[in-house]
């Protein structure tokens, strides 16, 4: 069963991640879990990722669909020093304005470079779209930057990071969201018609269905997921009556 957003309130994002390397397969992207995950403990439901070559028109297109329909919009990758790195360019373009070399931008380097340092390429990451409000890099000092709800990170794991630590107290959030997991023993379509139920009656919670073949053994994860902690007991109690009504084996699993 697909998960569902029950709650107008929710805080929402989308996550855009940029680079041949991804889709080439020549780099295994590490970036989506750790934001979901992040993003899930602040309250900010990430609901889409795309992945998206290093194409400028294809990058704008997905940055313009995507910003109306979520509250952020992430993006890591291609904010680097080669030719290559076209993000940049590509959110100026989105939003119609220019990219200028910031001078926050460049003190900012200057803390980790020298002037000889400094070359042409490096400065490539002080080119900020106008209007945008930088993201502090801790690490290698070349920063990232937001503009309205997009929100531009490095690629590199450990500087995308501490850019998300930098950026996040910005951020609206929602209440975050709690989640209980049931595993059981019974395959999926057997468990379906009364997960069905169970959503019906219980319309504030999401509950997904998620099955496992282990030992030899097929099984089934059930997951609830609600800001709202006495709908989510409620919702938890439910499912163990109909798995004790079932006669379904079962047991507590750990939270996600």
């Amino acid at each position: 069963m697909a998960d569902q957003d029950f709650s107008p309130r929710t805080v929402t994002a989308a996550l855009i991640v940029i680079g041949e390397e991804i889709l080439s397969g020549r780099t295994q992207d590490v970036n989506i879990a750790y934001i979901a995950s992040y993003l899930t403990r602040i309250g900010i439901l990430l609901r889409e990722v795309r992945v998206v070559a290093d194409i400028e028109a294809e990058i704008v297109a997905a940055v313009n669909e995507l910003r109306p329909r979520f509250t952020y919009v992430f993006t890591t990758g291609g904010i680097g020093p080669t030719h290559d790195d076209v993000t940049t360019d590509s959110i100026a373009k989105a939003f119609a304005v220019e990219v200028v070399v910031d001078p926050q931008a460049v003190a900012a380097m200057r803390q980790r470079f020298s002037e000889a340092e400094l070359t042409p390429a490096r400065l490539r990451m002080a080119r900020i779209p106008q209007g945008a409000a930088l993201i502090d890099n801790a690490l290698s000092r070349a920063p990232g930057f937001m503009l309205e709800n997009v929100i531009v990170m490095a690629g590199v794991p450990r500087i995308m990071q501490v850019m998300l630590d930098a950026v996040a107290p910005r951020l609206a959030k929602g209440r975050p969201m709690l989640a209980r997991s049931v595993r059981l023993d019974v395959p999926e379509g057997d468990a379906a018609p009364g997960l069905a139920e169970l959503q019906s009656a219980h319309q504030d919670v999401q509950i997904g269905s998620y099955p496992f073949f282990e030992n030899k053994r097929v099984g089934t994860y059930v997951v609830l997921r609600s800001t709202d902690a006495t709908k989510l007991d409620a919702a938890q109690n439910a499912l163990w009556i109909l798995i004790a009504k079932e006669g379904f084996a079962a047991q507590a699993a750990d939270g996600e």
